[in-house]
């Protein structure tokens, strides 16, 4: 039996239902009122006039079905059968069996296309609606043109004249929203939505001390001020958006001990915040927080409808372009991390690691290059930073960029420089974070969405393809018959790879 709700499109309904509310805003400003967004409303107006009645379209339920039961699923812009599977409580093999014309390897699904999914129900699920788009979390297309000190600076909030240190320096406060939104590559709309929801930071003016502190709602006294609490939120939000993306997050805990799973048709930008406000609240607050009249509402009156801005991430069957190891030819280097967290301490597990042929251990001054493993623009240059952009347009929030840590300020590589396969970048060191031993740690971005080391779309270097391992930092390198396990802090023979170009 095949199942379609109304539309057969929670997205699309999402849409609608997003589209009415905002005009229930609007209207509620023009006429004095505010509407609850879920709800027929009517306004109280003399006889003569004409009565306003709008009525939102309800969002779709969930029940109980039998097992195995096939619903049909529009596929959502990143989606992946490894994903799906996980969300549906169901098997790669039992969707393929479903849909026999889905070519053999495919990597990211078109979006849109009519899935039939054989779903086994989970309880517990959480609300259909969908509060923000992908692209409205992550820090890709969308954010390109948005203006991070003139939407602080322009507003009365507490934010304006705010600083604090972040990153060995004194900042002013949109300075730190804007290297926590860089290195993270979250949206900063995002970011200064939830400080707004949360603090107010943007049009209170005179907060209380606590609101100050701790702007985010953090209250722990580890995470005191503007940079660690940005830096919570940043941990988290990836944590929900990169887990639902990947499937491997199937339920939250809420800070009072419950569990939500969320629903099976959500989008990885909704579950960031459901991780995100539920490290904060118990289950009548969270269910507020991500309930239609919740932070939606204040997302609505900063920056306008959010599905109105959507862009699609990720387009169907993303393909890495082809990649060269990072080192110069003929020299050898250690494989010493295999896929762990791209940035931070959050998912995804989008990095390796590579150290520099050296006759020391620990953090030593390297004087062997690492090198362009394609031909692009460096997009950014500071900080321990380098990234390559490979399509080109020097903005790394759009296609495929290349990111480098852990680079020593002498020798770096300028920021515009236009560069070809195999060109000198910078030196390998332990600049930046946290580092028992020089090395190069890398990781990918498409439209500004930090891409898994392993699994769908696996990074391929040189024709070696990386795997996980059993925890973070393991794994192996594998090319042809040839087997290369990570070993972090060691250097071994088993552990090396040997750069040789064809002849």
């Amino acid at each position: 039996m095949l199942l379609r709700f109304p539309g057969n499109s929670d997205h699309a309904m999402n849409k609608h239902f997003s589209l009415i509310t905002a005009l229930l805003v609007c209207a509620g400003m023009l006429m004095g009122a505010c509407l609850p967004a879920n709800t027929a409303a009517s306004t109280t107006v003399t006889p003569e006039e004409p009565v306003l009645v709008v009525s939102a379209t309800p969002l779709p339920t969930r029940g109980p079905h039998s097992p195995g039961q096939i619903f049909e699923y529009l596929v959502q812009s990143g989606d992946t059968l490894p994903a799906i599977a996980s969300h549906f409580n169901t098997t790669e093999d039992e969707i393929r069996a479903e849909n026999p014309d889905l070519p053999e390897a495919i990597t990211t699904l078109p979006s849109g296309y009519p899935l039939l999914v054989p779903a086994y129900y989970s309880p517990l699920t959480g609300s259909t609606f969908h509060i923000l788009p992908d692209s409205e979390v992550v820090n890709g297309p969308s954010a390109v043109s948005f203006d991070i000190r003139s939407e602080v600076l322009k507003r009365t909030g507490f934010l304006t004249d705010l600083d604090t240190f972040a990153y060995k320096r004194q900042r002013e406060a949109w300075q730190v929203v804007e290297i926590i939104s860089l290195n993270y590559s979250i949206n900063p709309r995002l970011l200064l939505a939830l400080l707004e929801h949360q603090s107010q930071a943007l049009s209170l003016p005179f907060p209380d001390a606590d609101e100050r502190t701790y702007p985010m709602g953090v209250q722990d006294r580890s995470y005191r001020g503007l940079f660690w609490q940005l830096l919570w939120a940043a941990e988290r939000i990836n944590d929900g958006y990169y887990g639902w993306r990947s499937g491997s997050l199937k339920e939250i805990e809420l800070a009072d001990g419950l569990i939500v799973q969320p629903d099976p048709w959500q989008n990885a930008g909704t579950v960031a915040l459901y991780q995100f406000f539920a490290g904060l609240y118990g289950k009548e607050a969270f269910e507020a927080a991500v309930s239609p009249e919740g932070f939606y509402q204040t997302y609505l009156a900063l920056w306008g409808e959010p599905f109105a801005m959507e862009i699609d991430l990720i387009p169907a069957s993303l393909q890495q372009p082809e990649l060269g190891l990072p080192f110069v030819p003929n020299s050898v280097w250690d494989f010493t991390g295999g896929p762990h967290p791209a940035w931070g301490t959050s998912l995804p597990f989008g990095a390796l690691d590579f150290a520099p042929p050296s006759e020391e251990s620990g953090c030593v001054q390297s004087k062997v290059w690492f090198t362009a493993p394609a031909d692009g623009v460096i997009a950014r240059s500071a900080e321990a930073t380098v990234i390559l952009d490979l399509d080109g347009d020097g903005d790394e929030r759009t296609g495929w960029v290349f990111f480098f840590f852990h680079v020593a300020t002498e020798g770096r590589i300028a920021e515009g420089v236009k560069v070809k396969k195999g060109d000198l970048l910078g030196f390998p060191s332990c600049e930046g974070g946290i580092s028992t031993g020089t090395h190069i740690h890398v990781a990918r971005r498409y439209n500004g969405e930090w891409i898994p080391a392993a699994g769908t779309l696996a990074f391929v270097l040189d024709g070696w393809v990386a795997e996980y391992g059993g925890i973070p930092y393991e794994g192996t390198l594998t090319k042809g018959s040839k087997v290369v396990p990570a070993c972090k802090g060691c250097a071994r023979a088993e552990s090396q790879i040997i750069y040789t170009l064809p002849e």
